[in-house]
């Protein structure tokens, strides 16, 4: 495994993420993946982006812990800001800052605002997904810096860097530094260094199959009857999970046969050459 410091992905590759929500990555990554896709590298809780007409951000992650609450981090610690910064910028980018905020589930002050945005977006980051709270939302968004976060707040309290560049904890997910994330206004996947490589080639071909076989198929439907709009989607189904093994190799592919839990039992029959049922009826 290359270091931290050391992409895996071209800034092609990178845009060419970009392009798909966070659903569609998802939907390659969990075909590669040999992680649990029911609860590794996404969100478990709610958060919320608060800059959804930017589309997806993707970037390498910079991993910061903060304590608002706590008036003696900045007199323990009193260089962290410039150190916190010499970090950031030796990482490369793009990058998307990962803060966990100790004072959860209380809010009492964010460690972003129009300043901070802006100066962590001099350094070649692209936003931040924080468990935390956001201020000046209409400042940030003016400075192409987005975010996801729990909530809004007014103040910053005692907003100070505790430590950074270590694992962190995110609305129930670690993030380690460096991990690769996508990010949009349906959550945040982290995608594991081993999975990096392939995710895109992965995304790109469970999108064209979708498309080729169960949407086409869903789309397809005038003029059909029921029982032909049931066949058609049923043999959809097994096509688009015939491709998924055939590219993958993995049985437990994922499929859209549980969409025949709706058929009833005189569909099943039609569905296998039983139905005597006349068209349209």
């Amino acid at each position: 495994m290359k270091d931290a410091k050391e992409p895996l992905l071209s800034h092609s590759e990178l845009l060419q993420l970009k392009r798909w929500n966070t659903p569609t990555i998802y939907n390659g990554w969990e075909q590669i993946t040999r992680q649990d896709r029911s609860k590794d590298g996404f969100n478990l809780e709610d958060t919320t982006d608060y800059m959804p007409a930017m589309g997806p951000m993707v970037g390498y992650a910079i991993t910061v812990v903060i304590e608002p609450s706590k008036a003696d981090h900045p007199a323990a610690r009193p260089d962290a800001w410039q150190e916190y910064r010499d970090y950031i910028g030796s990482q490369p980018g793009p990058k998307i800052v990962i803060v966990q905020d100790l004072d959860k589930p209380a809010v009492i002050g964010s460690f972003w605002g129009e300043v901070n945005a802006n100066i962590h977006k001099a350094l070649g980051c692209v936003g931040t997904i924080t468990d935390g709270a956001i201020r000046d939302l209409d400042e940030m968004t003016n400075s192409g810096f987005k975010a996801l976060a729990r909530r809004m707040c007014v103040g910053h309290a005692h907003s100070w860097p505790v430590t950074w560049g270590s694992e962190v904890e995110v609305f129930g997910q670690t993030i380690q530094p460096g991990q690769l994330v996508h990010a949009d206004k349906h959550g945040f996947l982290a995608i594991a260094k081993e999975d990096e490589s392939r995710v895109l080639d992965a995304a790109r071909f469970m999108d064209t199959n979708e498309c080729n076989t169960v949407i086409e198929a869903a789309r397809s439907c005038s003029g059909l009857s029921k029982e032909e709009i049931l066949n058609n989607i049923n043999n959809a189904s097994q096509r688009f999970s015939q491709a998924a093994r055939n590219k993958f190799s993995r049985q437990g592919a994922v499929s859209y046969t549980h969409l025949r839990a709706h058929e009833t039992r005189e569909d099943r029959g039609c569905r296998r050459g039983g139905c005597k049922k006349k068209r349209g009826g």
